[in-house]
């Protein structure tokens, strides 16, 4: 019952109409039977950027309570949401709809109505069930409703401004991310192997991480490891997430695909040239990509076998594979639908065999700090003689930024398709990318010839101690680099030499570096005059 002023409950006690903020009326009954009304109390929070500013969900939880608790507001049950209300589909406001038509609660308790919608469908059902006496009142400590027209044309307004606020603020943020990609900049977190800068909204190399990730490709590119095995390998060495958990094998399958690594990166279907700093090559990019199409495919073997897939068999041609037979490992030909008489062959005489080869092309110290310091001579020289190249190169670079220039005119106009346009765009790019590696290295000096040159003068210089420790995998490695084309036959393992040994003196950019006949008996060179 009801007298002037107050209000009195069902056993004749006064309730004194206490307003929150000057007019809000907090506690409410119901005018039929005079019960406290019951109430959901709801707070949500959007893990979107837009939402930083929002209170968190503790914070609203904190002033809800105390609110409730002050105001003796009756809740009935508190429903806490980590998601956005851009888009109608939030399963626990639904279920919080569902469970007040059916009479469990009368009202809602919030923060504020951004809360309980920022779109047109979820505050339209709010209105709607307001209008049919579903939900029979709104609590809002920062906000005043009144369930009459005016109290509902407000909320209406109040539902509105919250969609406008985050269609706006969603224009904002894509014109910045439009912004960042004509400039080159990643627009979204870093990816593993780089970190966010603040200062420039771009990325930059994780000192920390950026050497595990270069190891990942290296590795990869061998077509030696799986990717288990490359997470095994990196992982052990200290490699983690961002919340710090190892990387999966999945993980690692997306960073060697991932074309950001070498400088240029997709988003929307579109390719860009990132001004980041990459931490692989192209080349190392590419070789990784032909490894994971399956042209050099690696295969999960349960025993290591150190010259697997090395070398064919010398008279039908098909590959050498291993076999392990009471504790000895013996090579021999697959066989693959041919007839071949080849034997089998004990790992113990073919790695007799490769030392013998790796002694004779072993090179002593002496001659090691000689051929180092002609190197670092030639170089100096070179830089200078190879400046018409560099010049040539920077015109292709320039000349590629005019084609995609025009490339955008021609699609603006309509003559090609979106999708002919983006595969025409990463073309130009990656063959822009390859322009500037190349460029690079002739800045390093003749292509980078030296360099490698350098490295492999030192490899020769450190066979003597690859073979004292007894490594196969190691001797493996040189063998390959100063040979090519590995046949057994008759149990005799035969090479091209026209592999990367021959290729350093036939790229060479002087005649001082040129082939030879003779060996030279005091430090086991062969087919090098100096």
């Amino acid at each position: 019952m009801f007298d002037k002023g107050r209000m009195i409950d069902n056993v004749g006690r006064y309730l004194p109409t206490k307003n929150l903020a000057g007019a809000l009326l907090i506690i409410k009954f119901d005018e039929r039977s005079f019960a406290p009304m019951r109430y959901f109390l709801y707070a949500r929070k959007s893990t979107d950027d837009e939402d930083r500013q929002i209170l968190s969900i503790e914070a609203q939880l904190v002033e809800l309570r105390q609110l409730a608790t002050r105001e003796k507001i009756h809740v009935v049950k508190e429903l806490v949401e980590a998601k956005t209300a851009k888009k109608p589909g939030r399963p626990i406001f639904n279920d919080m709809l569902l469970q007040i038509e059916r009479g469990a609660a009368d009202g809602i308790l919030a923060w504020h109505p951004d809360r309980l919608a920022r779109n047109s469908v979820d505050g339209g059902k709010i209105i709607y069930h307001v209008d049919q006496g579903i939900i029979k009142s709104l609590l809002f400590p920062t906000y005043r409703f009144d369930d009459n027209a005016q109290g509902k044309f407000m909320l209406s307004i109040a539902f509105g401004q919250s969609k406008y606020y985050i269609d706006a603020l969603s224009e904002n943020i894509k014109r910045g991310i439009r912004l960042k990609l004509s400039k080159g900049i990643w627009p979204q977190w870093a990816p593993i192997g780089y970190l966010n800068d603040p200062k420039t909204r771009g990325i930059i190399k994780d000192e920390g991480k950026a050497p595990f990730i270069a190891k990942s490709f290296a590795l990869y590119s061998t077509g030696r490891y799986t990717l288990q095995e490359i997470r095994d390998k990196i992982n052990s060495l200290g490699m983690v997430g961002r919340k710090g958990i190892p990387l999966s094998p999945w993980q690692y399958q997306c960073i060697l695909r991932n074309p950001l690594y070498y400088g240029v990166f997709r988003y929307n279907g579109e390719s860009y040239e990132g001004t980041h700093e990459p931490i692989i090559t192209k080349k190392l990019f590419d070789r990784c990509q032909e490894v994971m199409a399956g042209r050099a495919k690696p295969h999960k073997v349960k025993h290591p076998f150190a010259l697997r897939g090395l070398m064919r068999c010398g008279e039908c041609g098909r590959m050498i594979t291993a076999e392990l037979q009471k504790g000895y490992v013996y090579y021999r030909c697959t066989k693959r639908q041919r007839t071949c008489s080849q034997r089998y062959t004990r790992e113990e005489i073919l790695v007799t065999q490769i030392q013998s080869i790796l002694q004779k092309v072993s090179l002593c110290d002496d001659w090691t700090t000689k051929i180092l310091r002609e190197l670092d001579k030639d170089r100096a020289t070179d830089v200078q003689s190879s400046r018409p190249q560099q010049q040539n190169l920077q015109d292709k670079i320039t000349d590629i930024d005019r084609k995609i220039s025009r490339l955008i005119d021609v699609y603006l106009e309509g003559a090609i398709s979106l999708e002919e346009y983006q595969r025409k765009k990463e073309a130009y790019l990656n063959e822009k990318k390859d322009l500037q590696e190349r460029l690079k290295d002739f800045a390093a000096g003749g292509d980078n010839w030296f360099e490698r040159a350098k490295d492999f003068v030192t490899d020769l210089n450190r066979i003597g101690c690859v073979l004292r420790e007894g490594n196969i995998e190691s001797q493996r490695e040189i063998l390959e680099k100063i040979g090519s084309n590995f046949i057994l036959k008759e149990r005799r393992l035969n090479f091209s030499s026209e592999g990367t040994f021959r290729h350093y003196l036939s790229c060479a950019p002087y005649q001082t570096w040129r082939r030879g006949r003779d060996l030279n008996s005091r430090c086991g060179i062969t087919h090098i005059a100096v």
